[in-house]
């Protein structure tokens, strides 16, 4: 009879199951803080247009953030989970599961609550990501002596360039969709600060009303995904051999099983130097997978031996630099594997939503203030704050095509400083100074604090030095 969730937490011990729940905690936390922190960003242009008053914008703004979050997919988890080093991926001991994920946690908590205190509009991406980085690149130095040698690189890069990008085509899509706006619409009443009792054109309001919902909307999916990301890791920490493959839907070990068949049989044909060791990778899989429909027809160990072999196959693609023919007859079937292990639960959907949700209603002021007064010389014009949020939902939404975990915070401010500029209002250098060193400083700060407290967390507790060996995965939570 397969283990139900609540059973597999019952068979933890009581300080695991009190780090389980301080985990989860701060994970949903950390979405919570994300909330107020970023989505703050969303409601400026409609409350400082006086198109929506402060409350209803920021229950709208919530709401279309759960929205977001609970239908916006689950690939930009992935794409955060996999900067991870395939090795800390495969083989980790329970303490040290428990370490890696409160360091990064911890570390994106303490740089988003700081930065807010001080009203910096910084990226919970960036915060994010550079927490990751840090526990790699720990984890590389402590086992390896070499820190480089602890993250995904390529992955890095990939995601890097959509968070460099991004605040640049802010600026300049909104720059210039301002001066096309200029050229249509000629009322100067929206190229001028809203006076006293002055309200937006209908029109104008309802593009706002519209932009907002849509920048929140794009917000909760792709931010949402990050703290689904890091639940998913709390749980395989924690919950290995239940969280470590998909067995709530049929087929996908049949299909897993399938897909080594052919991977084996292409790349032999297309790489015999490295068919030996891919078909050894491949081996557990085409085993324990004989016959079988459903991963939960396999037993628990036998379940985290068969996310081994996926995660230590995709680390011998990369190693052995398969031709881009190879890679793409392989593509399909090993879209079979990512579906095995790359699933996020139905209630971690329900609970992101929720808490990005509510957090958009609380303590939103700070960052509303600093992005509506301090970015410009002059207060947010009604056409400013329609070509800013447009471009800002267009730009995350098109992120969320291509999997790239990008910021709000960075593509919003941009966007309002490229209308500023645009618009012949003025930039005020001084706050521009400070959140650009902000931004630099971000991904340093992140990279030290949690690198500095998973240093600490080993070295303080027992039994995290070395890698447990495969077979204690049916003993204790391990790190996939």
């Amino acid at each position: 009879m397969e283990t139900t969730f609540w059973e597999a937490i019952t068979q933890l011990s009581p300080a695991n199951q009190l780090g389980f729940a301080f985990a989860l905690l701060l994970a949903f936390g950390f979405e919570f803080i994300n909330g107020f922190h970023d989505t703050a960003n969303a409601v400026t242009t409609v409350i400082y247009t006086r198109t929506l008053r402060p409350t209803p914008a920021v229950i709208f703004s919530g709401f279309c953030n759960f929205l977001g979050a609970l239908t916006g997919g689950t690939a930009v988890a992935f794409a955060i989970v996999n900067l991870l080093p395939v090795d800390l991926l495969i083989d980790s001991s329970s303490m040290r599961a428990l370490v890696m994920v409160l360091s990064l946690l911890l570390a994106g908590v303490i740089w988003n609550l700081g930065t807010w205190w001080l009203a910096l509009p910084v990226s919970s991406s960036h915060t994010l990501i550079g927490s990751i980085i840090g526990v790699g690149m720990a984890n590389a130095l402590m086992t390896q002596g070499n820190p480089f040698g602890g993250v995904s690189w390529p992955q890095v890069q990939k995601v890097g360039l959509g968070l460099l990008i991004s605040p640049l085509i802010g600026f300049v899509s909104a720059a210039l969709l301002l001066g096309t706006m200029k050229l249509i619409f000629k009322n100067p009443n929206l190229y001028h600060p809203p006076g006293e009792g002055d309200e937006p054109p209908h029109w104008i309001r309802g593009v706002l009303i519209a932009t907002c919902g849509g920048v929140s909307f794009a917000h909760g999916s792709n931010d949402g995904q990050k703290g689904m990301g890091l639940i998913l890791l709390v749980l395989i920490g924690f919950l290995p051999t239940y969280y470590s493959l998909d067995i709530h839907h049929s087929d996908l070990a049949k299909n897993a099983r399938s897909a080594a068949v052919k991977i084996s049989e292409i790349v032999e044909k297309e790489h015999p130097e490295a068919a030996e060791v891919i078909k050894s990778d491949l081996a557990p899989i085409l085993e324990k997978l004989d016959g079988k429909n459903s991963f939960s027809e396999i037993t628990p160990t036998e379940r985290w031996k068969v996310r081994e072999s996926i995660y230590r196959f995709r680390k011998h693609v990369i190693e052995h630099e398969l031709s881009p023919q190879t890679l793409k007859a392989t593509e399909p079937h090993r879209k079979h594997f990512a579906k095995a292990i790359e699933f996020v639960p139905y209630w971690v959907i329900v609970g992101v939503a929720l808490a990005l949700g509510i957090g958009t209603m609380i303590g939103y002021k700070r960052i509303v203030v600093t992005i509506a007064e301090k970015i410009g010389k002059s207060h947010l014009t009604f056409a400013q704050g329609a070509a800013a949020e447009t471009v800002a939902a267009c730009t995350i939404m098109l992120a969320d095509l291509y999997h790239l975990p990008v910021s709000t915070t960075q593509v919003l401010s941009s966007g309002i400083a490229g209308t500023m500029y645009a618009n012949r209002s003025g930039l005020q250098m001084g706050t521009i100074k400070k959140i650009a060193i902000a931004w630099v400083l971000t991904l340093p700060i992140a990279i030290l604090l949690s690198g500095l407290f998973f240093i600490i967390g080993v070295s303080l507790f027992p039994g995290t030095g070395q890698p447990s060996p495969p077979a204690a995965v049916a003993q204790g939570p391990v790190v996939r």
